[in-house]
């Protein structure tokens, strides 16, 4: 035998002394116990992760209904809001247009009043006018006898109407 057959016939027993001690300290099982464990851990993980998956889901579906319900909502809001500011804009053309109105007559109402109390001025300065014009035209050509006698029938005339 020569060097390269001895050196193989020593790896051949060195392999088969470690298989040996190998199936001897129970590798192989401890081996099949271990993959088996983390085939277990394997298993659990995706069964987890399968559990999440769909938890994720519903939420997922839970969280788009609730966005399709606040933005019915904020569609509704919106257009009362809308309805809303098209009442508050009609009411209040409406209060300015009476505003309007009633401003309008008041100043109408107060340029009546003041042609009024200008007519009644100009009615009173007239009368003043008359009056101190028939005291100076009786006062130049009535004298103190003939005064005397319009006086007396004055007198007369108003005891004959209260009588």
């Amino acid at each position: 035998m020569d060097a390269t057959s001895w050196a193989t016939f020593w790896a051949f027993a060195g392999l088969i002394i470690f298989l040996g001690i190998a199936v001897y300290m129970k590798a192989p099982a401890m081996l099949t116990s271990a993959l088996d464990t983390r085939a277990n851990q394997i298993r659990s993980e995706l069964e987890q992760a399968k559990k999440l998956r769909e938890e994720a889901q519903q939420l997922l579906a839970e969280y788009q209904r609730k966005r399709k319900e606040a933005e019915t909502e904020a569609a509704s809001i919106l257009s009362t809001a809308e309805k809303e500011a098209v009442h508050l804009r009609e009411d209040a053309r409406i209060k300015a247009e009476d505003y309007v109105a009633r401003r309008t007559a008041m100043a109408e109402q107060k340029i009546r009043q003041a042609e009024v109390e200008a007519i009644n001025e100009v009615r009173a300065s007239a009368v003043d006018l008359a009056i101190a014009a028939t005291e100076r035209l009786i006062s130049d050509k009535v004298d103190s006898k003939v005064s005397a006698e319009l006086f007396k029938s004055s007198v007369a005339e108003v005891k004959g109407q209260l009588n």
